[in-house]
């Protein structure tokens, strides 16, 4: 079911019969080439979750893809470890924002915010059913880590491509937007 995300676009899961890929294009050409060839792949594999975004039901706007995923957690900094009271565990629970792509058509448009938020309330809502303390995601180039870090993720040291973000940095992001 289409879930509404502002007055002109609705986020829904991704449909290769339903939604044009062909006009699809963004800055990178390897998430260009998942959405327009292993995206639908992917999902019937149960490898990847695969949202998109679009206005009118057909044009794609954006997408971000979700799969589990478990950190390393000797790569979470102690101190967020202490922080957030994680167990010492080898590997800690999280979910994995694989992707997350704007059409340039629709750049300034607001989408890049639209995706992460809802790939953020996605995460939030389903870390209750299955557990996760963290969302985490690779970005690809310096723009890119920009944007995660504008969100509040946070670079892990052994990897600086790669951002974590606490689960309950994110419940905190979504109660002040009800307050």
């Amino acid at each position: 079911m289409p879930e509404e995300s502002s007055n002109k676009f609705v986020i829904e899961p991704f449909d290769k019969k339903k939604h044009d890929r062909t006009a699809f294009s963004c800055e990178h050409e390897a998430l260009t080439t998942y959405i327009k060839e292993q995206a639908g792949q992917d999902i019937k594999k149960s490898v990847a979750a695969v949202f998109v975004l679009t206005p009118d039901g057909k044009t794609i706007a954006g997408y971000y893809t979700l799969s589990q995923y478990a950190v390393d957690a000797g790569s979470v900094p102690e101190e967020t470890m202490r922080k957030l009271r994680l167990p010492k565990y080898d590997k800690l629970p999280a979910t994995l924002l694989g992707r997350l792509a704007r059409c340039l058509v629709f750049r300034g448009q607001g989408v890049g915010e639209l995706l992460i938020m809802h790939a953020l309330r996605q995460a939030l809502d389903q870390s209750k059913i299955i557990a996760s303390t963290a969302v985490v995601t690779d970005a690809k180039d310096e723009p890119a880590r920009n944007f995660y870090k504008k969100y509040g993720f946070v670079e892990l040291p052994d990897h600086p491509n790669r951002l974590f973000l606490p689960m309950k940095t994110i419940e905190q992001i979504f109660a002040a937007i009800i307050l």
